[in-house]
Parts: C-alpha cells; structure tokens; sequence
C-alpha cells in the first residue's frame, strides 16, 4: 500500500511542471502581443488646420477650413490634438447677413461655424512665423498648451491649408507668404525632432501642387487641388450672402468624407479619385514616393480619425506578486475610501471681532495717548493730562504760527529789498550837479545881501 504514494506524488509534479510552462507560454504570447502593438509606431492623430486669408471675398476659405475642421471632429479627433487657424472671422463680419454663422452649401443648409468651434490662432496671429513655430514646437514656454502641437514620434498629422498662392508660395494675409523651400525645410526639423510618424499635407490653392516639389522627408503623403499653371476654383456662389461658399477640391473632399465612418476600411487611393478634372475643372495632384507604406494599405481613419488599436484577449494577466502580496496585507480600514465631504469655511468675521476685541484692550486710556506728533513735540508733558486745556491750545498755535512766520518772513524781505534798494545806496553827484548847487547858493547869499 506504500507503492502507490510516491507514483501520485511524481503524477502531481508532473501535471504542476506543465501547468507552468503552459501558463509561462501564454505569458510569453500575451507579452509578445503586447510588443507588437506598441512596436506598430502609430498611437495617436493630430490635425493643423490652416485658413491664410483675410477679407470678406475670401469668406470660402474660412468655410473650406471649418468644414474640414467638423469633420475630422466626427470622426474622432479632439479639440486638445486639433490647431485651427483662422486669418478672419467671418462669423461677425459687419456684411455677413446671419451673424455668428459660416455655411459650407448653398442656401444655408450647413453652418460649420457651430457652437463649439474652438479656434486657436485667430486674425492676425495667423501669420508664417507662429505655423513654422507651431510645426517645429520653437514657441515660447508662455503659450498655452491650446496652441501647442504636441506630437511625437507615434503621431499622425494632418496638415491642411488654404488660400491665395501662386507657383512656389502660399500668401499669409495678403501680406507676406510661405514658399516650398520653407515649409520643406519645417517638415525636416519636425522629422529630425521626431515629432511624427506619418504626415498627411492638403492644400487646396491655385498650382498648389508646387508647394510640395521641395518636401524630401520621409513618411509624407501629399495631394494638392491643382497642378502648377492651373488655378483652383471656387464652388457655390450664394446670392443671399453675396459670395461663393468654399473651392471646388475641398467640396468634393468633404462629400467624400461625410461617407466615411470610424470603423470604416476606405483607404487612401479613393480619396486620390475623389475629384477628377470634369469636377473640379483643374487638375488635382498627389505625391506618394516618400511614403513608406502602399495608400492602398493606408486607411483614411489613419489621419482624418482617431482610431485606437485594441485587442481583446481572453487570457488573465496576473500582476505582480509583490505588489498583490502589499495590497493583501493593508488593512480593510485603510484600503476604505472615507466619503468626501465640504470643509467648513473659515470664521472669518469672528476672528475680525477678536482682533479688534484684543486691540481694544491693549489700547492706553484717552489721557494717555498723545494728540498727534505736535501733541509730542510741543506740549510738555505735564499739559498731557490736561486734556481740555490741550485740545484748546493745540488748534490756537497751529492757527497763529502760521501767521507768526508770514509776519516774520515779510519783515526779512522788506529789510533785505531796502538795504539793496537804489535809493539806500551811496549817491556820488555828477560835475553839472556840483555846479548847479554852487549857483543855488550863491543865488540864495545875494538875496540875503539884498534884504540887508
């Protein structure tokens, strides 16, 4: 009866040692699962939506920028991974006719301009050195965080502009502009500085297609709504508001993207067809030889949404053994929350009162305080208790002072004017003085001799 023992024993062992090395093998599968996923390089999306044009004959650049702004917001992305910039708002535009409102189609089917619109660089803030600082992060520590572009090297961006351009150049304001070579040399910094993994550039401009000949950094994908000698045409005039509504290539664009939903498969070749030259009378234009990846590989949700990659497993995953091992040994007590509860304000007016209560028995009797500084200074101290008679004297002396140094003060400067004065001086009579006194005199002596 003492055989079977040790077989059982060396029976449990066995199925304990395989037990182990399958729980260490799924381990090891969800761990490499987990490294797979992380070494996928994409974890987030971001979008720079960018208008460059003021005034209200450009109202459908606003209207191109805001629309693609609704959108990507459907999709997906947040207000806190989106940098909208609007050279003008057209929303309160003395001549818009329905203030606070931009529509996208005509007769006023859509207003893009909402009531959550948050935009982060407005009217003249919009110019070509906050984008170039807002690509390459070189901004100020003081900025808000609203108008940061926080990207990293698992990032996804989005880069859409719209404006007046010509061959090489997009204008800023109507007053300065960007070229090719600019914007290619930004696009280096942000990929040396890591600050993207993949990038999606638009540009719906006249021969926008010239604003991306110069980029030569890797994982950029980017279209344009003309080829260069072409001109991007507007779409929609509304004659209610007195102005086309948006361009033709961003119309089509977004018709697109109406039909798109977070989990749907499009991929980046559709979009290429979206407009073809019977619609938009140019000639639309895509780069993709610095893209790593096929477009036909490429979802739209890759840079228009903000997709995360999950994967649901049925494996438990136990943490670790010291850290379960402390939270067992804390106390019931101390692992209960306490319910929250107001604090009690501060009394405020109460230690008011005793401060004031405290002063007040601190402060020396009536008799004993002094009048003022003159009550220091000029009394003597044995008038301090005579409070009557000091109350009384105190306003007399600062009555007749003043006039004693008036007094005394006139009387020095009389003197002082008199000794200067010419008539106290000495007087030295001239030669014809002399003799016109010796001629009085001996006048005066005849008239004497005469009477006698």
């Amino acid at each position: 009866m003492a055989a079977p023992v040790p077989t059982a024993c060396w029976v449990c062992a066995a199925a304990a040692l395989l037990l182990g090395c399958c729980g260490a093998a799924v381990a090891s599968g969800v761990q490499d699962q987990a490294e797979q996923f992380f070494r996928s390089g994409h974890t987030n999306n971001w979008a720079v939506l960018v208008c460059t044009s003021r005034f209200w004959f450009n109202y459908r650049h606003v209207a191109n920028t805001l629309s693609v702004y609704r959108s990507v917001k459907r999709l997906g992305i947040p207000d806190s991974h989106i940098v909208l910039m609007l050279a003008d708002d057209m929303a309160c535009n003395p001549r818009n006719p329905k203030p606070a409102t931009v529509f996208s189609h005509k007769n006023m089917e859509l207003n893009v301009y909402g009531d959550d619109v948050e935009v982060d660089y407005r009217s003249y803030e919009v110019t070509v050195e906050n984008f170039l600082r807002v690509l390459t992060g070189r901004i100020p520590p003081s900025t808000p965080r609203s108008k940061r572009l926080l990207s990293d090297d698992r990032s996804n961006i989005l880069i859409y502009m719209t404006g007046h351009g010509g061959n090489g150049f997009l204008k800023f304001q109507d007053s300065e502009e960007i070229t090719n070579v600019e914007l290619a040399d930004a696009f280096e910094q942000m990929w040396q500085k890591r600050r993207y993994n993949e990038l999606l550039f638009i540009i719906d401009t006249c021969q926008g297609a010239s604003m991306y000949e110069r980029f030569y950094s890797p994982n950029i994908m980017a279209l344009a709504s003309s080829q260069v000698g072409e001109d991007s045409l507007s779409h929609q005039p509304d004659l209610g508001i007195g102005v086309h509504l948006m361009d033709r290539y961003t119309f089509y664009v977004l018709e697109f993207l109406e039909e798109i939903h977070p989990a749907s498969q499009t991929n980046m070749n559709d979009l290429f067809q979206v407009c073809p030259k019977s619609l938009c009378v140019s000639t639309p234009g895509h780069r993709t030889d610095l893209f790593q990846r096929d477009p036909q590989n490429v979802l739209i949700t890759d840079f228009f949404g903000s997709v995360r990659k999950v994967e649901i497993t049925t494996e438990t995953v136990s943490l670790d053994s010291d850290l379960a091992g402390f939270e067992s040994k804390l106390p019931k007590d101390e692992l209960a929350t306490e319910p929250l509860k107001y604090a009690e304000q501060l009394p405020v007016a109460q230690i008011i009162h005793q401060a004031l209560m405290s002063r007040s028995q601190q402060k020396p009797p009536r008799e004993q305080q002094h009048s003022g500084l003159y009550g220091v200074l000029l009394l003597p101290p044995q008038l301090h208790k005579f409070s009557s008679l000091r109350n009384s004297f105190l306003p007399m002396f600062l009555f007749i002072f003043p006039l004693f140094f008036c007094a005394a003060y006139s009387f020095i400067f009389i003197s002082c004017f008199n000794l200067l004065s010419p008539s106290s001086m000495l007087y030295v009579p001239s030669k014809g003085a002399v003799q016109t006194q010796q001629s009085l005199q001996f006048l005066k002596r005849n008239r004497t001799c005469s009477r006698g």
